[in-house]
């Protein structure tokens, strides 16, 4: 069975509250690149939804930056290491890896041929390195500073200057190469957060934390003006961009506004306001072509329109944080993938998102209104009711309308303990495992509860024609139940898991149940044969997350705590697909099929990704 990623809807950048977020620009103008976790994320500009994800760093990756020549990229880590890489093969083949200094990395910088490459950020001892990126030979010292570097560039045409941003509110400039410190500027009252050379080379451009942005000869490091002739924004601005003709700057401020700045004339010329919550605060921005973009402290991308600056052309949503499950809806001929995840700022305002995505153009949002105050834990859609039932670890139960796509108040209930796994069945019932407890809903109440139990329940499926309840315990064991009026009868019939199971899942036609377990082993159990073994599927190195079946009734796919996906034959246990490195370095939490040879898989790295699994 032969598989091919088919599309990424990738996660979107990972930004913090008051720190800036460096994106970069492919020279070509075709691609921007942000990192987020372990992942630096390449998307195309025009269209978004083609995105790659690079996934080769052990620790978090803060910058990553396009070499002028376009063939390469650096990318940089919370631990100091560097990585080059291939930009024209899908495999990303490394080039070289360095460790200039111990510490965040927090932005980079080559020279215009190519050769040379200025690293810096949270040093101990030192906060930057420059050194030739092939054989990370040192080509100067970058000094003057005395704290954290936030920021470096180097002039794009000979001769070269390096410029620097500190936290130590001072800006320094160096000449080379060998680079040399040369003097240090230092006319801001706060951070010094970005700067940036114009393309042309003849100015470069500082902005920092007091709302300034200044000015500077790019050969002399003479200041020229201050822009704005003040204070160039009300907040703090975190970023800069500059047009590729060099006559105007883009700025990104926490005052939750963007402006575009005429250099020669010194003045705004376009204020784009991005809204009035604590989360649209703008901490990136970049000007590439003729697109503009910003950041926000959402993590959304806003595509900047300067013919209406209240309203961006298009905003880039989706998920910053893991996603921890996921399912899937046909309606109206289209497919519609919902994901669950714990995305949020508790002490700003709470953004913890269920989100909605055309399986076919990547667009998403989330739903409107005060939805699951803590981590969504699983989610099912009764498609009788066009309804989307989840639970989460706010301890609550909630039924949303994926029609209306807007949150209800009086559709959410409250839990006595926390909840773990929930299935929905025919008849408007739903079943809820929590912590000791299992729950029985119907027509959106709580009608009935099963406690005082001799084993811990973990995961629920519900059998859709016959309302046979199958509960997976930490027991190794199924217990079974069903469904009678507003109660849970026990039908005291165990079936034997090999270790405490971890999922289960009943086929479409209901004929098989599916269930796997912690020691690795997937069981299929057959229903018309009263729950008779059919088969035993092993192949994952570890613990199995997840499952579910094909709509053919034939085929299943499973992940596990080994970063493995595997699809497996039921008539055949032997004949199965194995999918490594479905989204590498994670283990894979989620799993759909949204047609017969479309599978989809969610992560800890917060993409969504469809595979095409072709048959024999």
């Amino acid at each position: 069975m032969p598989y091919e990623l088919k599309k990424v809807f990738a996660s979107l950048p990972q930004v913090e509250r008051g720190v800036a977020k460096v994106i970069g620009g492919d020279p070509k103008g075709n691609n921007f690149l942000y990192t987020n976790g372990k992942c630096v994320i390449i998307r195309n500009i025009e269209n978004p939804a083609i995105a790659d994800v690079y996934t080769e760093h052990a620790h978090q990756v803060t910058v990553a930056k396009y070499a002028p020549s376009g063939f390469y990229i650096i990318s940089g880590d919370v631990s100091g290491k560097v990585r080059i890489w291939d930009t024209t093969q899908k495999e990303h083949l490394l080039k070289y890896e360095y460790q200039p200094f111990a510490g965040k990395i927090k932005d980079m910088a080559w020279t215009e041929d190519s050769k040379r490459v200025a690293v810096v950020g949270e040093g101990r001892e030192i906060f930057g390195s420059v050194f030739l990126w092939d054989t990370g030979s040192s080509v100067g010292e970058i000094a003057g500073h005395n704290k954290v570097i936030n920021s470096v560039d180097i002039k794009q045409t000979r001769p070269y200057r390096l410029v620097t941003a500190s936290d130590d509110n001072c800006a320094a400039f160096l000449e080379g190469p060998p680079f040399k410190f040369k003097f240090t500027i230092g006319k801001f009252a706060l951070f010094v957060n970005c700067i940036r050379f114009s393309p042309d080379g003849n100015r470069f451009a500082t902005c920092s934390a007091d709302g300034q942005i200044f000015l500077y000869d790019g050969k002399t490091g003479e200041q020229v003006c201050n822009i704005g002739d003040g204070k160039a924004h009300d907040g703090g601005i975190y970023a800069i961009s500059w047009s590729a003709d060099s006559n105007h700057l883009l700025s990104a401020s926490g005052d939750k506004t963007a402006k575009i700045w005429d250099v020669a004339a010194n003045s705004a010329v376009t204020t784009f306001h991005l809204g009035s919550d604590v989360l649209d605060q703008q901490l990136g921005c970049l000007w590439q072509k003729d697109y503009l973009l910003s950041i926000s402290l959402s993590g959304y991308i806003n595509y900047l329109d300067k013919n209406n600056p209240d309203r961006p052309l298009r905003v880039i949503k989706g998920h910053s944080k893991s996603i921890q499950c996921m399912t899937v809806h046909k309606g109206d001929g289209r497919s519609t993938i919902y994901t669950g995840s714990h995305d949020g700022y508790r002490a700003i305002s709470l953004i913890l998102f269920i989100h909605y995505w055309d399986a076919d153009s990547g667009e998403n949002d989330s739903f409107t209104g005060k939805g699951h105050s803590n981590q969504v834990s699983s989610m099912v859609l009764d498609s009788g009711s066009n309804t989307l039932v989840s639970c989460g670890m706010d301890d609550t139960l909630r039924y949303t309308n994926v029609v209306n796509r807007a949150y209800s108040p009086q559709d959410s209930i409250k839990l006595d303990v926390q909840p773990k796994s929930l299935s929905v069945g025919s008849g408007s019932y739903t079943v809820t495992v929590c912590i000791g407890q299992i729950v029985l809903f119907k027509d959106k109440k709580k009608v009935f509860t099963l406690d005082s139990l001799d084993y811990e329940p973990e995961t629920v499926a519900v059998h859709k024609s016959n309302g046979m309840v199958a509960v997976g315990g930490a027991d190794s064991k199924v217990h079974l139940y069903s469904i009678q009026g507003n109660t849970l009868k026990d039908e005291g019939k165990t079936l034997s898991a090999k270790g405490p199971v971890t999922s289960l899942a009943y086929s479409p036609d209901g004929a098989h149940l599916a269930v796997s377990d912690a020691n690795k082993v997937i069981t299929v159990f057959s229903v018309a044969d009263g729950y008779a073994e059919k088969g035993n599927f092993y192949g994952h190195h570890a613990k199995v997350v997840s499952m579910a079946w094909s709509p053919d009734n034939e085929h299943f796919a499973s992940s596990g705590m080994d970063m493995m996906v595997f699809v497996w034959t039921l008539s055949d246990p032997d004949e199965r697909l194995k999918m490594p490195d479905t989204h590498r370095l994670h283990h894979v939490s989620g799993l759909a099929w949204l047609d017969e040879h479309t599978l989809t898989t969610v992560s800890l790295d917060a993409c969504v990704k469809q595979w095409t699994i072709t048959y024999k």
